[in-house]
């Protein structure tokens, strides 16, 4: 009992001293995930604006393919992109294997089919009254558009927050191509591993609680922004 005592009083040390260790990992942890974010945001938001509002003849299958993507287990991810990037890989030459940007192309693989999902349902949910009324008001597609995401703006960001979150969890796939390398390649998940079976408890427990703390507030901005959509209905 006493050790994790201690160990806690240690891990509020380094996370109250701003050890520069633990900023690092910190700062690496939220440049990856948010990178990933923001590629599967820039590309995903339109990708689901076109299968809320256009008919085409693959629209069916790629919706399916998002929804059952929503559940692909890490390690899987992981998998396939260190084949893709190793030196025998279609990719290899690119030398991207063991280098934070693999772990952004395998957190953004994570993350893209959420982001599409949750978007696209946060859109078909958007009343056809409203695009009904912009086409009558001489509205362009892209404008009309425009006008049914700011509608569904509260579900979108709840899609993308969702998304967020579960690559700022992650560790199977971010371990397999990015090595845990120390000062390089090393988050907050992978630390955390590595650092409660080497025993130092107290950077695996600052870490920890940074995260816990991360993952409440995500909740919590997600939680707020349902509620104020709920209002807004």
């Amino acid at each position: 009992m006493d050790s994790i005592i201690e160990g806690f009083r240690k891990a509020f040390i380094l996370i109250f001293n701003l050890d520069a260790e633990l900023l690092g990992i910190i700062f690496l942890s939220l440049k990856v995930s948010g990178s990933a974010l923001l590629v599967s945001a820039v590309i995903g938001i339109p990708l689901s604006a076109i299968l809320g509002s256009k008919k085409f003849p693959a629209k069916g299958f790629i919706i399916s393919l998002m929804n059952t993507f929503m559940g692909l287990p890490p390690v899987v991810v992981g998998l396939f992109v260190y084949i893709m990037l190793s030196r025998s890989g279609p990719l290899g030459f690119m030398g991207l294997l063991y280098t934070p940007s693999a772990m952004v192309i395998a957190q953004t693989i994570l993350a893209f089919p959420i982001v599409v999902s949750l978007c696209h349902s946060a859109i078909v949910g958007v009343d056809p009254i409203i695009k009904q009324a912009s086409m009558t008001l001489g509205a362009t597609p892209f404008q009309t558009t425009i006008t049914i995401i700011k509608e569904a703006r509260y579900g979108i960001m709840s899609g993308v927050i969702a998304a967020f979150g579960r690559v700022m969890a992650e560790v199977g796939a971010i371990l397999i191509v990015g090595g845990n390398i120390a000062g390089y390649t090393r988050v907050m998940t992978t630390t955390i591993a590595l650092e409660t079976d080497k025993g130092n408890f107290e950077l695996a427990l600052a870490l920890g609680i940074i995260l816990l703390t991360i993952s409440l507030l995500i909740n919590a901005v997600l939680h707020f922004i349902q509620k104020k959509g709920m209002v807004k209905e």
